[in-house]
């Protein structure tokens, strides 16, 4: 079956089967909304908008901070949010269309809502759930005040929608959806694991392109001014659900973070608070294992297991689909569940899923934790929760610790078997059970050299020589990663030196615009440097103007432009001495053509290509893709107007740091503004400039700084 999306296609057959069935939208739930207003006014929380918009609430206790972080966020982003709870819900197809149903599935194949009901009040505490009460109550009455923006249907919002959620969009970090296409592929895309065997290993394909972070700490002992800095550098898209939202949450009960949260998300992801910090990049552990069934050849509902015949748990999904206008119908779709997990039936065989996550609900809560922690030992203890499945994490706080943590929740599997191969689904041997302890896994804390560093490369180059951890230390079951990408280079190259580093240093390693001697692109470029071209004379010119370049991205640089676009059409990120994805040489005509198609020339100013737009600004932008200062496009070739817009990379980025008093200062840059959908705003795209400038401002994280620089100040919920 050809994909329309992993799900549509099939269920595009039973649309057409079912459109005899057709019928108007059944009636949205009734709520009563005088009692679910009076549930919101049991909180209270006041909502400070400074200057650029960026609301810093506070509350009494925790539950009314959380309950104004929610009503602030949906006053900017209430589309986005409320798509997220539709989606944890698995309810996206009854809104969207066809489009919906491949979230609607998996949401019912993972049975998210089974684990959340069954886990909520046991797994998670009181203190947690009072918190995402009171988050859910927040987006409630943001509802409630503007009925117009509001679907039918979605009310109430729980604390169990907000769970949902973060164990939804977990896998898909740690590359869940890579796994499954593997599975819709038309033959099988890989051999199954033999015991024992050595000619059962087959390499798994490398990861699919990763936008990817930066994250680095340096160590008062590095400093010029004995100040510990932290930079968070995650690299997201510009907008939607897994966008940065810029915001500080306060309460009298003692939680004060600032930081990144998602659309739908009631704590800091990442962030800092008074005394510390932390920044996530994503790794690219093994956390997720197919198995090959055997089916019954008399019942298709058993498969084989330890020697018997085993029932598949099964159910019927009903996925109500809208057509058009006020007409929709139910779609039923099998689900089957095995004792590995979910089941998948494609063309060529029958599939189970195990991953990290699908029995963990507690994500929340653990960065819950690291919100409240006061020191490096409560952070360390937030992170032995371990209930995030993936993430890398550098910390740094105002006793001058640093460190980097190789984060996953790590099945512990048997030896004898090729974890990177599908696995044979017959044998309790290949049924893990259990997560191994974070402390096993590679980090790196307060080590020699004075700093530590990731941007989305193996953990085994993360500080100075002769304080990363050992590769050979570590199972080749986890399956780290071992590549370099081209951000890793460059943060090793800047930071593993003599030199003592000041603010203006690290903000310049931030900023940095230079693939190095080392990366794929300087490969990419030596190579095509080396070929001959006697009879193109455009390729000739586009030779001697590649042999020119620095590998610098500087928006002026005249090179810079020619060698991005070839870079872009033969590059697979993370995939380090890998076949090119185009022969180098059509790369480089096609690149060469494309420029003189528009421009006439090859020797185009990197910034009239690369731009921000956003609003009314349309900018144009140092970096590029894998560079420090990381900016992706839409796509591998020139837009119409011939023009390359960014849509991600660098968005929110913080620079926080802890003199050598323990006093905390931070400057921070959103990728446009708080306002992320009112185009009416002036916060919608009054950062944009300062961001494609590369500048940074202070951000009012105590009440004085906050003094001087209220735009805004309003109260919601009940008395104070």
């Amino acid at each position: 079956m050809k994909k329309v999306g992993i799900w549509a296609g099939a269920c595009l057959g039973l649309i057409l089967l079912a459109l005899i069935a057709m019928t108007p939208n059944p009636p949205a739930r009734l709520v009563d909304t005088v009692a679910l207003r009076a549930s919101a006014n049991a909180y209270s929380a006041t909502i400070v908008r400074d200057t650029l918009g960026v609301p810093h609430v506070s509350g009494k206790r925790d539950a009314d901070a959380a309950f104004g972080l929610a009503y602030a966020h949906g006053e900017d982003d209430w589309k986005t949010i409320e798509s997220m709870i539709l989606a944890s819900r698995g309810q996206m197809a009854r809104y969207e269309g066809l489009p919906g149903t491949q979230t609607d599935y998996l949401v019912r194949l993972f049975r998210i809502k089974e684990l959340v009901d069954a886990k909520y009040k046991t797994d998670l505490e009181p203190k947690t759930r009072a918190m995402l009460d009171g988050y859910a109550a927040g987006l409630n009455l943001y509802a409630l005040d503007h009925p117009d923006k509001v679907r039918p249907g979605v009310l109430p919002i729980t604390g169990k929608d907000v769970v949902a959620g973060f164990v939804f969009r977990a896998p898909f970090f740690y590359g869940l959806q890579d796994e499954l296409a593997e599975l819709f592929k038309d033959q099988p895309a890989k051999t199954i694991s033999l015991r024992d065997s050595d000619s059962a290993f087959l390499a798994s394909a490398k990861p699919n392109p990763e936008l990817g972070s930066n994250a680095f700490a340096v160590a008062p002992k590095r400093s010029t001014d004995g100040a510990t800095r932290l930079v968070i550098n995650s690299h997201q898209p510009y907008s939607g659900p897994v966008a940065w939202y810029e915001i500080q949450v306060t309460s009298e009960e003692g939680w004060n973070a600032a930081g990144g949260v998602f659309p739908g998300t009631p704590v800091i992801l990442h962030g800092f608070n008074e005394n510390l910090g932390w920044a996530h990049t994503v790794n690219k552990p093994d956390l997720i294992d197919i198995y090959v069934l055997k089916i019954n050849p008399k019942n298709k509902n058993e498969y084989w297991f330890d020697g018997a015949w085993k029932s598949f748990e099964r159910s019927t999904a009903h996925m109500r689909v809208k057509l058009w206008g006020p007409f929709s119908i139910s779609v039923p779709k099998a689900v089957h569940w095995s004792v590995y997990g979910p089941v998948l039936r494609v063309p060529h065989g029958t599939y189970a899923v195990r991953f990290s996550g699908l029995f963990e609900i507690r994500a929340v809560e653990q960065w819950y934790h690291m919100n409240l922690a006061r020191n490096f030992d409560e952070w360390r203890a937030a992170m032995a929760i371990n209930a995030i499945p993936s993430l890398n994490v550098v910390y740094g706080d105002r006793d001058g610790n640093i460190g980097y943590f190789y984060n996953a929740k790590m099945p512990k599997r048997q030896g004898g078997f090729d974890w990177q191969s599908w696995l044979p689904g017959d044998t309790s041997e290949t049924l893990w059970q259990g997560f191994e302890a974070i402390s096993t896994l590679p980090n790196v804390v307060n080590p020699v050299s004075g700093f530590v560093a990731n941007a989305n490369n193996t953990p085994f180059r993360s500080s100075g020589a002769g304080d990363d951890p050992n590769p050979a230390a570590y199972s080749v079951r986890y399956g780290i990663e071992h590549y370099m990408t081209n951000r890793g280079h460059r943060l090793i190259e800047l930071l593993d030196t003599q030199d003592l580093l000041g603010a203006a240093d690290v903000e310049r390693i931030k900023f940095d615009l230079t693939y190095s001697f080392r990366s794929e692109t300087a490969r990419l470029i030596n190579e095509i440097n080396a070929m001959d071209f006697p009879h193109d004379p455009l390729l000739q010119r586009a030779q001697k103007l590649l042999q020119s370049w620095d590998l610098r991205t500087d928006q002026h640089n005249p090179a810079a432009a020619l060698g991005v676009l070839v870079s872009l059409k033969c590059i697979k990120m993370n995939a380090d001495g890998d076949p090119w994805m185009m022969e180098p040489v059509e790369a480089l005509k096609a690149s060469a053509k494309d420029l003189m198609d528009h421009y006439g020339r090859l020797d185009v100013p990197w910034g009239e290509i690369s731009r921000l737009r956003r609003g009314d600004v349309d900018a144009p932008l140092d970096g590029g893709p894998d560079i420090l200062r990381a900016v992706y496009s839409t796509g591998h070739e020139l837009e119409e107007d011939g023009k390359l817009t960014a849509v991600a990379g660098d968005t929110y980025i913080v620079l926080v740091e802890w003199d050598k008093d323990g006093q905390m200062h931070a400057r921070t840059r959103h990728q446009f503004g708080s306002a992320t959908l009112d185009k009416t705003s002036p916060h919608y795209d009054d950062q944009a400039v300062p961001f494609a400038q590369m500048k940074l401002r202070p951000f009012p994280f105590s009440p004085a700084a906050l003094a001087q620089q209220t735009e805004r100040r309003y109260q919601i919920g009940g008395t104070p």
